[in-house]
């Protein structure tokens, strides 16, 4: 035996359309406001004179080829945390100065994880800025 299938049709009230539209137009505002940092370049400070810390224990370099330097030795962010630890330990706080060296071309990704780097290790940053030219 065949049975008859009923048609059913659905129909979305036009209410319930308003507020799709509503909602997807706010969607879409708040995507075009958004911003990407990581594409982002970091432009240091900038200041007449810059004194440098007695007790500087570590030079931590980002060359303009984004090259990570510690101490004159390339070296992978990977190893920067454990290589520090080591340059570090056994000096208390405020001799566990670490200077930091980053080239104005080099993008936010790049030394987030060198300033986390130092952190964790415990130590105490000291960025070098570019003198004025004036």
């Amino acid at each position: 035996m065949k049975l008859k299938r009923r048609s059913i049709s659905a129909e979305v009230p036009s209410m319930a359309m308003g507020d799709i539209a509503f909602n997807l137009l706010i969607f879409f505002f708040i995507l075009a406001r958004a911003q990407d940092d990581s594409h982002h370049q970091w432009k240091p400070a900038t200041t007449n004179k810059a004194d440098t810390a007695s007790h500087v224990r570590a030079v931590v370099l980002v060359d303009v080829e984004n090259k990570l330097y510690l101490d004159n030795q390339e070296i992978s962010i990977s190893q920067l945390g454990d290589k520090l630890e080591r340059l570090l330990e056994g000096y208390p706080t405020g001799q566990r100065t670490v200077l930091l060296k980053i080239s104005r071309e080099a993008p936010a990704s790049r030394f987030e994880p060198i300033l986390a780097a130092v952190s964790e290790v415990g130590g105490e940053l000291l960025h070098v800025l570019e003198k004025k030219d004036h």
